[in-house]
């Protein structure tokens, strides 16, 4: 069972950042040719049935532009979690990209299987992209299979797919070509677009970039407007997959940027945010850039990877988030604050009734970087599904949290500073009531110590030669809430920590202190949050044995 992203995250080598310097380049070129004439969408005639390419935008079937804002779940893998496409709407995704297999390499989803998840999507008003990975990394990984198999095996379903169009997305195949020759993809893509086309499919059809999906030779940059015109109806969307080849803001604002000026439809299929030994993916931009450009994001992945830094909910436990899943769902340009639900999840009709004003918000448990914010709740004529909570400067503001619901703890602040708060209410169209009157506070000069016990849990998550991946779990077992924490440990053996996501680390020889990040700062009573990193190391890598937490000893789990 393949469920790790390892191979979509290529490590760059000196070669590698030339070779993608040349290939941007060329991108430029001739994706520049299109500039004076952008590539408009091919009227849909009567096969835009539903979801449609427009412009280089994907609408609904009654126009109205749709963005994506979802996640990846692996349902071929796991054919028993469909719970989770309710925990995944219930999070406020408006989109799911499901995993199946067209039987060359995993088991096959039946066409009964595969109308169940189509079912539960609609049930659950979910936009339901479906995609086959036994293409991945065609033509370097040896079990992969090709998008020729994979279009015959959409041709199996269209009974259960014709009549869907407002539903489902057609993703022909996974990350269908890998790092070796991926000017291949070109033609298999276009004739498996052609394929679908001549078989009669009105879906909207996404297609996934070479290099494990990551595109960073720039082949699909480059032979994008040749595949798009080899559609007849105009309804292909591309999808780039980000994880740690896109580590700086400017190659993934140049990249994104240059489909958006060429006019060709474009979206985030995959991407990831934890570190790991290949880098560190720059997923603030992947998703600051999306929303100011109105372009959709699939985050990988629910749960279930063997890599379990990306995991959103520990476990498929929508109680259980980690702070990658934080992060995607309540953190800023998140899925909470972002997400539009399908209008044709409504009859067709856009709700454009914004919620009430929220109440005033209140301020409790004032610390020196963090604040509970509490509000009266808003009402709104099909529901609240969440609230933006801004600092408010002058006549400015900047979004700081999301909640789903009428309370919230901000985090991330200075000790001793004055702040303004005030909340927004949104419902699942995307509509925002007015502002709410503002609430000041001033946290605390210092942050005291955690209320109550603690537990560390510490894990080596991967092995290789010279390093290693290792994850930490900090437990609150207190009564109380544990704000503004810093973990201390020591290393045996020489290892040096790298990279981390979930806090900062500061090293002195062996001794190691942790800052906590924004989004793991507090911990409630009861809960817990988990900070990973990749280290370096030497023969041994005996594990640490001790923990404090703000100074207090913690049990080690």
């Amino acid at each position: 069972m393949r469920t790790t992203r390892s191979t979509t995250r290529t490590r760059k080598s000196p070669v590698t950042t030339l070779l993608t310097a040349l290939a941007a380049f060329l991108g430029l070129v001739v994706l520049g040719g299109l500039g004076p004439t952008p590539a408009l969408a091919q009227s849909p005639g009567t096969l835009a049935t539903g979801l449609h390419i427009s412009d280089g935008r994907l609408l609904e079937g009654n126009g109205n532009d749709f963005v994506m804002r979802g996640v990846n779940h692996a349902h071929t893998w796991y054919p028993g979690e469909t719970q989770s496409l309710s925990d995944i709407k219930a999070l406020g995704s408006n989109t799911v990209r499901v995993v199946l297999s067209d039987g060359h390499r995993w088991t096959e989803n039946s066409a009964a299987d595969v109308a169940n998840v189509v079912t539960q999507c609609k049930a659950n008003r979910l936009i339901c992209v479906l995609e086959v990975h036994d293409t991945t990394g065609y033509g370097e990984e040896a079990a992969a299979g090709t998008l020729d198999h994979a279009a015959d095996y959409w041709i199996g379903l269209k009974d259960v797919l014709a009549g869907e169009e407002n539903y489902v997305i057609i993703n022909i195949g996974n990350e269908p070509w890998g790092n070796t020759n991926p000017a291949g993809w070109t033609e298999p893509t276009t004739a498996a677009v052609k394929k679908l086309r001549s078989a009669g499919f009105e879906h909207t059809i996404m297609v996934d970039a070479p290099n494990w999906g990551q595109d960073w030779q720039g082949v699909m940059r480059a032979n994008a407007q040749s595949v798009y015109d080899a559609d007849p109806t105009g309804n292909l969307i591309f999808s780039i997959h980000m994880y740690s080849v896109y580590d700086t803001a400017q190659e993934i604002t140049d990249y994104l940027n240059a489909f958006v000026n060429a006019g060709l439809p474009i979206l985030i299929g995959e991407f990831g945010g934890p570190a790991d030994q290949w880098g560190d993916p720059d997923e603030d931009t992947m998703m600051a850039a999306a929303e100011q450009l109105d372009l959709g994001y699939l985050a990988w992945s629910w749960s279930g990877n063997t890599d379990p830094i990306l995991d959103l909910a520990i476990d498929f436990d929508p109680s259980r988030l980690s702070s990658w899943g934080q992060r995607i769902f309540h953190g800023v340009n998140g899925i909470g604050q972002t997400s539009k639900e399908a209008t044709v999840f409504g009859g067709g009709t856009p709700d454009t009734q914004a919620p009430t004003t929220p109440g005033t918000p209140t301020a409790s448990a004032v610390a020196a970087t963090s604040v509970t914010l509490g509000w009266t709740a808003a009402t709104d004529n099909t529901g609240v599904t969440g609230y933006d909570i801004v600092r408010v400067s002058g006549g400015s503001e900047t979004t700081v949290a999301a909640s789903p619901t009428n309370t919230v703890t901000v985090t991330g602040l200075t000790a001793d500073t004055a702040y303004t708060f005030a909340v927004y209410a949104r419902d699942a169209a995307g509509n925002r009531s007015a502002r709410s009157a503002t609430v000041n506070v001033t946290t605390d000069e210092d942050g005291g110590t955690p209320g109550g016990g603690c537990s560390v849990g510490y894990r080596v998550a991967n092995e290789w030669p010279g390093g290693f991946q290792g994850e930490l779990t900090i437990r609150n077992t207190g009564t109380s809430t544990i704000s503004g924490w810093t973990l201390g440990f020591a290393f045996a053996n020489g290892q040096t920590i790298s990279n981390m996501w979930g806090g900062t680390p500061t090293q002195n020889g062996g001794t190691v202190s942790v800052a906590p990040a924004s989004y793991t700062s507090t911990i409630p009573a009861g809960g817990s949050v988990t900070v990973g990193f990749t280290a370096a190391k030497g023969a041994t890598n005996t594990a640490p044995t001790a923990f404090t937490l703000s100074g207090n000893t913690c049990a080690t789990a």
